[in-house]
């Protein structure tokens, strides 16, 4: 279907998912570029592709071409990708036993490549505290580079989710600077959670209080903390199995 007009309505409805209320509401999200279209499409969660007239990409879902006015007026990027996907939020699945909890992660590079990280080291969920920032965020689904599609993440509220996690045995390790054991002697291979805090103030006293043991990373004198995003990746690395 080829679509010209600015006002159409489709149009309209593409460049509201730029909004987190609006992407909420629709229970979609934007895709920019090949790549992740293309991991959206081999997981399932592609549900319309748009793009520029004059592209072509041979995949068996709804497809929009589009002028490249109507591409920069739905895309979050300074310069149009000639491809974009529409997709279905991410389906909850089960926990696993291997769960990366993230408390209050703000900055979406951050929590990007976290996701990668995950992905990379076998976590089987993910799971954000309603205040950290929109999963679906366009900063954020460009820095997973795809991997979100292979992955269960969720958000929940973490004061009352993690006491369902200890009720149904996962250990559940909180991060620590300050405290805890070194992460390098914990081989951990049963039911697990791993707590991370946010960039600036760490996990929550609230979340602390409800972790039955403390890591960290032995590091440099001379270097007082590590971006949350690489301390996530080097944990996730020491306790993968």
């Amino acid at each position: 279907m080829d679509l010209e007009s600015l006002e159409n309505k489709k149009v309209k409805e593409w460049t509201k998912l730029l909004n987190k209320k609006y992407r909420d509401e629709q229970n979609r999200f934007i895709v920019e570029g090949m790549n992740l279209v293309n991991e959206a499409y081999q997981n399932g969660y592609l549900e319309e592709l748009i793009i520029e007239k004059g592209k072509v990409l041979p995949l068996d879902v709804t497809t929009y071409y589009v002028t490249h006015e109507i591409m920069k007026k739905i895309t979050s990027l300074d310069n149009p990708p000639t491809v974009i996907g529409i997709c279905k939020k991410i389906e909850e699945k089960e926990l696993g036993n291997k769960i990366l909890v993230l408390d209050n992660i703000q900055d979406p590079g951050n929590l990007g490549t976290i996701i990668r990280s995950a992905c990379a080291f076998n976590v089987d969920t993910i799971i954000l505290s309603e205040n950290s920032v929109d999963l679906y965020n366009p900063k954020v689904i460009r820095a997973t580079q795809g991997m979100i599609f292979n992955l269960n993440i969720v958000e929940k509220d973490l004061s009352s989710f993690i006491p369902l996690l200890k009720a149904q045995e996962y250990k559940i390790y909180g991060t620590d600077v300050n405290g805890g054991v070194n992460v390098k002697s914990v081989k951990e291979y049963g039911k697990h959670c791993i707590i991370m805090g946010n960039e600036g103030n760490g996990i929550s006293d609230n979340i602390k209080r409800l972790c039955d043991k403390f890591i960290y990373i032995t590091m440099n004198e001379k270097c007082e903390s590590l971006n949350v995003g690489v301390a996530a990746s080097i944990i996730l690395y020491e306790m993968v199995n």
